[in-house]
């Protein structure tokens, strides 16, 4: 999601029309170069890491399911931001100018928004999907259907399209705001009214989603941990029954702990990594556009990290990720063992 500030502009009525000033680059040349560094990491993990989700789904049958269908597409589109959203991104956040035209600011702010949204809204779309596969499993099927994730994908995609191309390409993002700006200066100024209905479609509306389908398959878990303690303890009726108790307990109690855990982990990088940067989209606006440019550049940036880290969060750190890696790592070993077999008796 691409945003900049004046930072200049203190009590200045926006009713007036205002000139920004052409950029100038007031970094030196050491921490130029240690930014493009880090940044350039921060795309590199970015892109590899969801190109690697990508092609493990595309290549593995047994991940081809439909909460992966989220992850896969989810993975396009922060590989995406990677590709042509971060690079250009990074280059005026370094060097505080934009080099590439007016039309091309334009062009870019308008894919941050939408590849930033439609991460977003998978996100949203993966709780959906894991609240029905937890709570409701017998209608899963039925609910989740090929032809209704596909719809779901489709969605995921058109509306930030919607909100994104159609205001920013026709300047209705800035209908009211009568700042003029340089042609070297891509700052993605936005008006109240646009500030607040696509942060709330944007931002707000998903995080509910997952907040409610998260806390709800909780809840789940917790209960099918107390189930499951309670079969164990009947199956161990007679036996033991003091230590059993125990050991029913700190099996329940362990279950709940990491139900807890990743739950929390999911949705506390999501809030910490973007919950700043909209919050400050809706109240730039009303407070006469005065926030610093580094405090944007620094929330913007934690917005692209979200994107490094959810091949990890919905990919390789998922069981099924894991397990047909192991498989793919064992049938390779068998075959490279066949071959020497073969190559000896030969």
């Amino acid at each position: 999601m691409d945003n900049g500030s004046l930072g200049l502009l203190g009590d200045a009525n926006t009713s007036l029309q205002i000139e920004l000033q052409s950029c100038t680059t007031v970094r030196n040349q050491a921490s130029r170069i240690f930014l493009y560094a880090s940044l350039s990491v921060g795309i590199a993990c970015t892109v590899v890491g969801n190109f690697l989700v990508v092609l493990s789904i595309a290549y593995f049958k047994q991940l081809q399911s439909p909460t992966n269908s989220f992850v896969m597409s989810l993975a396009v589109a922060d590989c995406l931001v990677g590709l042509v959203v971060m690079p250009y991104s990074m280059i005026r956040t370094v060097e505080g100018c934009w080099y590439f035209g007016a039309l091309f600011c334009q062009l870019h702010s308008s894919l941050d928004v939408m590849l930033c949204t439609a991460s977003i809204f998978h996100l949203s779309c993966i709780a959906f999907d894991r609240y029905y596969a937890v709570c409701n499993p017998l209608v899963y099927s039925l609910k989740m259907s090929r032809s209704r994730v596909a719809l779901l994908i489709v969605v995921c995609w058109a509306v930030p399209m919607l909100i994104s191309f159609g205001p920013i390409m026709l300047d209705l993002h800035i209908a009211g705001v009568d700042i003029l700006l340089p042609k070297d200066v891509c700052v993605f100024l936005v008006n109240r009214i646009y500030a607040v209905m696509a942060s709330m479609v944007a931002f707000y509306l998903p995080m509910a989603i997952m907040l409610v389908a998260y806390w709800k398959i909780f809840k789940a878990a917790k209960r099918q941990a107390k189930q499951i303690s309670a079969m164990e303890s009947q199956m161990a009726a007679g036996v033991g029954k003091d230590s059993s108790k125990k050991q029913r307990h700190r099996n329940t109690m362990r279950r709940e702990r990491k139900a807890a855990k990743t739950l929390g982990i999911i949705m506390g990088v999501f809030l910490i990594f973007w919950m700043p940067f909209f919050t400050v989209n809706i109240v730039d606006p009303f407070i006469e556009y005065s926030t610093e440019v580094v405090v944007w550049d620094i929330f913007l940036w934690l917005g692209y990290i979200n994107s490094s880290l959810n091949p990890f969060l919905y990919g390789f750190f998922n069981r099924s990720f894991r397990r047909a890696f192991l498989i793919q790592k064992m049938f390779n070993t068998l075959f490279n063992f066949c071959v020497v077999v073969f190559q000896t008796k030969c």
